[in-house]
């Protein structure tokens, strides 16, 4: 069995289990408020002639939301325990339509008892709006202090220590905002006994987990066996099954879709239904509707910057303002792809030269197409690089209908070889975006064959909650300048 260390490790996962579902809550009911109040505050202060106790006597409809997130699965549930676990693109959806559904109930019961003239109805729309975003980013933080803490999350075995059991660990461990944090790992090959799988130990045989189950009072176990037979593989469940309320069984099949991926019955047997949404015509009509509709407000939002922006690069580095390059689109046709000019006017002869000087940085050059110490870039424009706003031309781009606000990296025919069969299958099928998931998971220090897995699980797992997760998750990463160069 495992030493004291992981004993305690143990031990205090066992307590923070006490802690996440009343963080929630309370995290969840300060931002509600905090919404509201700022909604009433603006009212008030341009012009609202009302007593602002009407809506301090409203504060027991806060409790409303807890039990409508509660009935949702955000705090607990049946699955691996959903409050914690969610993935935050399905957390999103369900938090949109749970504050949603409360508050349109509360306008329902306010007209039915004819009480909706007392009350205004700019505050109720901008509470609601309000309450959408405040909620999910008060979660956010909730997670990153208390998982930083290690008072995040509850315990959960891994049966299978092979390449499916490490990734598994490896995932979990390097997010334990996700709230599983896998503690012990059995297999039955004697001789991964006593090593460690990512830190966490192997004690012995997927046998003895039920006994480790008990001792620790470990209620969440995760099958990650690969290439097991499916007799085999439903024996193991059912005997974790005695065990553990909870299994979880990670299949060892990267290229399925792992958010739109259902279970039906077919006659008795388990049949999994993959739908890849972005293939779809009306999920691409939605995505294309949101796209011009939020490139043309962000466009004239970001216009005096924009203008300011052009101006600095006329002022600070000889030649044109924009950067025009081809870019591969949807269906593997080229575009013209817009972006403020970052680098001097001859880029190409700069690079030549300094990799020729340089030996060293031919290979980063070769690997990632990137360099850290970039001498092409101007002082602007490491700037405008680092903040990603010699990107806003791109907007434009979006407008014309060649790219998406999110979606895979716009890449250029020399980067396909990186690629290899994902660009036809995945890629190649959607339109490229100005932000994307490789951008918000360490932008140019994430490795190239990550941005590709990256770019993949976007493309089958498409949803308006992924797109709404990944802006938000940009915001962060511009504020950050993380991974930019």
């Amino acid at each position: 069995m495992p030493g004291s260390t992981q004993s305690k490790r143990l031990a205090g996962l066992r307590s923070s289990r006490y802690v996440t579902v009343p963080a929630l809550m309370l995290g969840d009911v300060v931002a509600l408020g905090c919404s509201v109040a700022l909604a009433v505050w603006i009212r008030w202060t341009f012009g609202g002639g009302f007593p602002l106790a009407r809506y301090w006597q409203l504060w027991p409809s806060l409790l409303l939301f807890v039990l409508m997130y509660e009935g949702s699965g955000l705090y607990h549930g049946t699955a691996l325990y959903p409050g914690v676990a969610l993935g935050p693109a399905e957390e999103i959806r369900r938090l949109t339509y749970g504050t949603t559904g409360v508050y349109l109930s509360l306008m329902l019961v306010a007209f039915f008892l004819k009480m909706s003239h007392h009350f205004s109805r700019f505050v109720f729309l901008a509470s609601l709006c309000l309450s959408v975003l405040a909620v999910p980013v008060m979660r956010l933080a909730i997670r990153k202090i208390f998982s930083h803490w290690g008072r995040w999350g509850i315990p959960a075995v891994v049966l299978g220590a092979g390449d499916t059991g490490a990734q598994v660990v490896k995932a979990l461990s390097s997010h334990p905002e996700f709230g599983v944090r896998p503690v012990l790992a059995f297999d039955d090959d004697e001789a991964l006994w006593g090593q460690k799988l990512e830190g966490v130990s192997i004690i012995g045989p997927t046998s003895a987990a039920g006994e480790a189950a008990a001792k620790h009072h470990i209620r969440h176990a995760i099958i990650a066996i690969p290439s097991t037979a499916w007799e085999a593989l439903c024996e193991m469940a059912d005997k974790a099954s005695a065990d553990f309320p909870h299994v979880l069984i990670i299949p060892d099949h990267r290229t399925f879709s792992s958010l739109w991926v259902t279970a039906q019955d077919v006659g008795g047997l388990l049949g999994l239904e993959i739908r890849q949404r972005l293939l779809l015509r009306g999920p691409r009509m939605v995505k294309a509707v949101t796209d011009s509709a939020l490139a043309l407000l962000l466009g004239i939002v970001a216009l005096p910057a924009f203008l300011l922006i052009a101006l600095l690069i006329k002022v600070t580095s000889p030649g044109p303002v924009f950067y025009k390059a081809n870019r591969l689109g949807r269906d593997g046709k080229e575009f013209l792809a817009f972006k403020f000019r970052t680098m001097v006017t001859d880029a190409d002869q700069t690079l030549h030269g300094y990799l020729e000087e340089h030996p060293e940085c031919r290979s980063e050059w070769e690997r990632t197409q990137k360099l850290r110490a970039d001498p092409r870039v101007t002082r602007l424009g490491s700037w405008l690089r680092k903040t990603s706003l010699d990107e806003l031309p791109q907007l434009w781009n979006v407008i014309r209908g060649e790219m998406s606000l999110v979606g895979p990296r716009p890449i250029v025919k020399a980067e396909l070889r990186f690629y290899g069969d994902a660009y036809e299958r995945y890629n190649c099928r959607v339109k490229p975006g100005i932000t994307g998931l490789w951008q918000v998971s360490g932008r140019n220090d994430t490795a190239y064959d990550e941005r590709v897995r990256l770019d993949s699980y976007y493309v089958r797992n498409w949803s308006v909650w992924l797109d709404l997760y990944i802006l938000l998750k940009t915001v962060k990463a511009v504020l950050t300048c993380h991974g930019a160069y």
